[in-house]
């Protein structure tokens, strides 16, 4: 005879059954979110790349106004190589402290009481 209290509560075999459901479930609403982040996240990422493009842009006639307005009391070819060479001096800059660092192990240079 069974008695009131296995009346009551399903067997093992439907609450695993039920579990199972549950976190298959879960995995597939996990799954969609995770669809949906990335997707968000990969128009911001557009957005991103495209304001970047833009602002290259933006500096390249930044430089190009520079060279324009140095024209208008130097000969043209004189302009434009002003320009191209400063650009050059700050690449050679950029790229000396760039190597500065990576030799120093990217230290800050300062001792930070390490003796």
């Amino acid at each position: 005879m069974p008695t009131r209290a296995a009346e009551q509560h399903p067997g093992v075999g439907t609450a695993a059954k039920q579990v199972a459901e549950h976190a298959s479930t879960l995995a597939k609403l996990g799954l969609e979110l995770a669809r949906l982040e990335a997707k968000s996240k990969g128009a911001a990422l557009g957005l991103g790349l495209g304001a970047a493009l833009v602002a290259l842009y933006a500096l390249g006639f930044l430089f190009a106004t520079i060279a324009v307005a140095l024209a208008i009391v130097l000969d043209a070819w004189i302009a434009l190589l002003l320009v191209t060479l400063g650009l050059l001096t700050i690449a050679a800059v950029l790229g000396l402290l760039a190597r500065a660092k990576l030799k120093g192990g990217g230290s800050s240079g300062r001792d930070n009481g390490n003796r």
